[in-house]
């Protein structure tokens, strides 16, 4: 039950995050605990004046950049623009209070929206019934949160690592290519537009809606996509120019709209927002489906948009605190990315968690703690309750460009050439990703990403690598014969690596077509190299090294004994050489290490090459 229970805090509990309970009187624990559940306790008491500088500063700023993309983004998901405010009011301040990330700038984001607007529209129109589409959308927002907030409570955050790098690369690549291609509706002013997300559907919308095109919108979103891409342009070149690129959506945005209403008689065919209600997020609890027979597709939706939006949050989290030096607890975060998610379903928001481009604004803006989301959040107060008015005339072709200079970011094509330099494999999910996006769908791309990576994790599993292994002249080091071009054949020994852990789920491949079958042919190849070399001394010792088996089961130990009954059928003799503690304590409480006898287990290679030889040796004077 003990090595039980360690087994079990080294795989759920590695952090040990009740040491700081042991030995504390009643009234600590309490506050400790209250600190361990809600940060803001923690680090709230050493707050000062400097600090709150730095957070009002910075913001004000992401707010500049968080309104026009919550106008944006909410569109992206097919909901009506005030969601996109509504959603970036409450969430960052339910952040603030429960978040471990001091520079995560909390709102809506491109990938979640984009996912959830493309499988909501699979079961309703949002359109045609706006208001089921909208009950959807804040019920697959409670499951997300729900979901998010279990993984951190039952600590199961390693779920979300079957996302490798390589899928995500894909899978954002192509999700900003297919929202891309849905913004042509927006820049040409087209009205008749197809709801499918492909890359065919929607090119073959474009040329089919060709009198629909509109010249004057065609000449704003041209200019201001132009604007916007230059700033990011000079804000990725000198970094310390970040609020060029940050200000310029909010000023295009004021720039778009004085153009619209001070010439809205000459710029005919500019599509404008139109009116936006004022006022404070109105409550959705009464909103949220839990007995409909659409129930299925919004937990669905909240698991795919909790999972993505989640390895986000996590992953700029931990981003901008490895570049200041801070840690990040990783489910806390999931805690509080799916609290703020559950009460947002609650209060007329949408999934929302950290985004990248504002955290980035936010860290450069010289942020100092999560009250910079507050300030954000009171921004944007400001704006639903006096401003809305303002947006009335704001053209839907600048909200196009900003969602298209936003996303254009993420596809980012040097790391796929890493990919393909470095692993042909996680280049290959890459792809399979971007692929299943572009041209079937968000979902079957999403499906096809973690497919491939799921398939690579068991190949890795199940086909385990065993190599060669020659003596380094002059050392008593033992390395690869293909690697080592120096390293050498030791006469009457075939010593073997193993680079893997022996269980069931490799044991079957490596007993009948891998490892037994690799020493069958290393031993017929070692004994034809003999022949041809006429040596005397044959093949009488197979040594393998199991420094890299890092576990065992009693599957893996089975196959050894049979594997050690093979080679005495053929006066060979099977040596074990430097098992790792977890595997020699099995091999010792299955009583397979009595099998082997005094001389079938060495602490390293060139101990059992050493001992061997002298026994050889002396045998050979003896007779």
């Amino acid at each position: 039950m003990e090595k039980l229970k360690q087994r079990v805090g080294e795989i759920f509990f590695p952090d040990d995050p009740l040491h700081k309970f042991k030995n504390q009187t009643l009234p600590k624990k309490l506050l400790l605990g209250l600190q361990f559940l809600v940060p803001v306790f923690e680090w709230g008491p050493q707050y000062n004046l400097k600090l709150l500088r730095s957070d009002v500063v910075s913001g004000l700023t992401i707010a500049s950049l968080a309104i026009p993309q919550g106008i944006s983004y909410a569109k992206l998901a097919k909901l009506p623009p005030i969601i996109g405010l509504y959603s970036s009011f409450v969430p960052p301040m339910i952040y603030a209070l429960l978040g471990s990330s001091r520079h995560l700038a909390v709102g809506p984001v491109s990938i979640a929206s984009l996912v959830m607007g493309s499988m909501l529209t699979q079961e309703v129109s949002a359109t045609e019934d706006p208001t089921l589409y909208l009950k959807l959308a804040f019920t697959a927002t409670f499951f997300a949160g729900l979901f998010q907030a279990s993984l951190g409570l039952l600590r199961l955050g390693f779920v979300i690592d079957f996302l490798s790098k390589a899928t995500l690369v894909g899978f954002t690549a192509g999700a900003a290519v297919v929202v891309s291609l849905q913004q042509l509706k927006g820049l040409l002013g087209i009205v008749t537009f197809t709801t499918k997300m492909e890359i065919v559907p929607v090119i073959s919308s474009v040329f089919h809606s060709r009198d629909e095109w509109s010249g004057p919108t065609i000449m704003m979103g041209v200019l201001f996509l132009m604007i916007l891409l230059s700033t990011r342009h000079i804000s990725m070149k000198n970094p310390k120019l970040f609020w060029v690129s940050a200000a310029a959506p909010l000023t295009s945005v004021i720039a778009a709209t004085l153009a619209s209403f001070m010439f809205s008689s000459k710029l005919h065919g500019v599509k404008i927002i139109g009116h936006l209600p004022k006022g404070l997020n109105p409550p959705s609890m009464d909103m949220l489906l839990f007995s409909s027979s659409h129930l299925a597709v919004a937990i669905k939706t909240g698991i795919v948009t909790g999972i993505l939006s989640l390895t986000e949050g996590i992953a700029v989290g931990t981003t901008f605190a490895s570049l200041a030096n801070y840690p990040v607890d990783g489910n806390k975060e999931m805690m509080a990315i799916g609290a703020m998610n559950m009460v947002g379903s609650c209060t007329s928001c949408y999934v929302t968690t950290g985004s990248f481009s504002r955290s980035a604004v936010n860290y450069n803006a010289g942020a100092k703690t999560a009250v910079s989301n507050t300030v954000m959040a009171a921004a944007v107060l400001v704006t639903l309750l006096f401003l809305m008015p303002l947006f009335h005339y704001t053209p839907e072709v600048i909200l196009a460009a900003i969602i298209i200079t936003a996303v254009i970011g993420l596809i980012d094509y040097r790391a796929a050439g890493r990919l393909w330099k470095v692993d042909k494999l996680d280049f290959a999910a890459c792809l399979c990703s971007f692929v299943g996006v572009v041209f079937v769908s968000v979902p079957v791309g999403l499906s096809v990403a973690v497919g491939v990576s799921m398939f690579k994790v068991l190949l890795h599993v199940t086909r385990p690598n065993a190599v060669v292994l020659g003596n380094l002249p002059g050392t008593q080091i033992y390395q690869s014969v293909q690697r080592y071009g120096e390293a050498e054949r030791v006469a009457s020994f075939l010593i073997v690596a193993v680079e893997s852990p022996i269980y069931f789920a490799n044991s079957t491949y490596i007993k009948e077509r891998g490892f037994e079958c690799r020493i069958m042919r290393c031993i017929r190849e070692e004994e034809e190299l003999i022949e041809a070399n006429k040596e005397t001394a044959g093949l009488k010792y197979v040594v393998v090294d199991m420094t890299a088996v890092s576990a065992i089961d009693t599957s893996g130990i089975e196959l050894l004994c049979e594997l050690r009954k093979t080679l005495e059928g053929r006066s060979l003799q099977l040596v074990l050489a430097n098992p790792g503690g977890t595997v020699m304590e099995k091999l010792h409480l299955s009583k397979s290490l009595q099998l082997f006898g005094s001389n079938g287990l060495f602490i390293s290679v060139g101990e059992a090459v050493a001992h061997i030889s002298s026994l050889s040796k002396a045998h050979r004077e003896v007779i």
